[in-house]
């Protein structure tokens, strides 16, 4: 069993009750099936992250599960997510502070058809640019971690050949709507493919390097 360090502020208690929430909402939304995709938020250097193979809706503030940077369990008893080392990557090489990973239904299609989203939308600024495919590799190893590494590059989301999607922000909930809205701009790249004799209207780069700078001041501050 893993040492159960104290949470003297409750920086952990409360940031694993917000991982909790959206993990669950992944599953309101229709953005995983079961215990697929996994969720993790950064609290100094510990990684809260879901555990392997546990209904979201059976998570207890007791199934607490964190790691160090190295992946080396310092909360709870439960396993962590196999995609652990996906997760670590991008925590010890960008400013991350939450990682949602899902098996979206949209973005999964998408990721067996093209090397790269093309800008159907806007809301592609936001996440740096067009969306890259990572190659393929089987899920939770180190070559999967490179491999999205290298699709991140200046990103803050990818899809996954043949698997699905990986976004970060620097709370859950900006994560967990760059996921969203990387599902939705698949969704609608899908649907304008789909009609017979007719290609959908791309953004231009500087149409896209607009938007990201618009996109930069929205919202309350």
């Amino acid at each position: 069993m893993a040492e159960q360090r104290r949470d003297a502020d409750g920086d952990e208690e409360r940031a694993w009750d917000e991982l909790v929430a959206t993990a669950r909402r992944t599953v309101a939304d229709g953005l995983v099936v079961g215990t697929s995709g996994n969720v993790s938020v950064r609290v100094g250097d510990t990684v809260l992250v879901t555990p392997s193979g546990v209904p979201y809706d059976r998570l207890t503030p007791d199934g607490i599960t964190g790691v160090d940077l190295s992946g080396r369990q310092v909360l709870g008893s439960l396993v962590p997510t196999s995609e652990l080392p996906m997760h670590l990557a991008v925590y010890r090489t960008t400013d991350a502070r939450a990682v949602v990973h899902t098996h979206a239904v949209h973005a999964t299609a998408v990721s067996t058809l093209v090397a790269e989203l093309p800008a159907i939308h806007y809301m592609t600024g936001a996440l740096g640019g067009p969306v890259r495919v990572a190659p393929y590799a089987p899920y939770g190893t180190p070559e999967l971690a490179a491999h999205v590494l290298s699709a991140l590059q200046d990103r803050s989301g990818c899809l996954l050949r043949n698997h699905g999607t990986l976004t970060y922000g620097d709370t859950l909930d900006r994560a967990y709507d760059r996921t969203a809205q990387l599902e939705w701009m698949c969704r609608v790249w899908l649907t304008a493919s789909s009609v017979p004799g007719l290609s959908p209207s791309l953004l231009s780069e500087a149409e896209l390097a607009e938007a990201g700078e618009r996109l930069r001041g929205y919202g309350q501050r």
